[in-house]
């Protein structure tokens, strides 16, 4: 019989340890969508009718990533798979760890997506589409990027000079535009409580 080659895995305790500590399944809610279409305001949302029911949640999005794990990459190409693979791999050490935990990020092709969801394992990942059409976004524009990108001052901005493939078959597809946050956070809760629940 072959040793494990990190023996350490085998003296720690086990995701179900963590789990039956914590009350809680972990989980991966992933939310993909355009600058501004509400990805991280209803993650802060989600969040807090969370706690309010005692699970132990974590945001995951560009303010705590790119200010510290990711901080020495850009925005190549290479640079954009980077960032979601050590996303998805930190992802999964919360969710190994029974901690939810919401990912907002634009992840805006397919294959980004299937690389996310291979590593933190199907079983654990929930893909939610924040839909909100581009002409919302962009009348919202609150960090002022559309108007940049269309004026030529960002390359390769998703949904103007860069595309966005929408989610095949996302757990859920949610239009902020057509919504109120108390009715997506309903629909979310109504997706994530059975999967979260001891």
């Amino acid at each position: 019989m072959e040793k494990h080659i990190y023996p350490i895995f085998d003296r720690m305790a086990t995701r179900s340890d963590k789990e039956q500590l914590l009350g809680q399944r972990g989980l991966m809610i992933w939310f993909t969508g355009l600058s501004g279409s509400g990805k991280s305001t209803l993650a802060v949302a989600l969040e807090r009718a969370l706690q309010e029911r005692g699970l132990l949640c974590r945001i995951l999005d560009g303010d705590n990533i790119r200010t510290g794990i990711n901080k020495n990459l850009g925005f190549s190409p290479a640079d954009r798979v980077e960032n979601i693979r050590r996303i998805a791999e930190v992802g999964r050490l919360f969710v190994d760890t029974g901690v939810i935990t919401l990912s907002a990020f634009i992840s805006p092709t397919r294959e980004l997506r299937e690389m996310a969801r291979a590593i933190v394992g199907p079983a654990d990942f929930l893909e939610v589409y924040v839909s909100t059409p581009l002409a919302e976004c962009e009348r919202r524009d609150v960090k002022g990027l559309y108007a940049k990108a269309r004026r030529g001052e960002i390359a390769d901005f998703t949904g103007i000079s860069a595309p966005f493939e929408e989610p095949e078959a996302p757990a859920l597809s949610l239009d902020t535009a057509a919504l109120s946050v108390e009715s997506a956070v309903g629909m979310l809760l109504r997706a994530v409580l059975p999967r979260v629940t001891l």
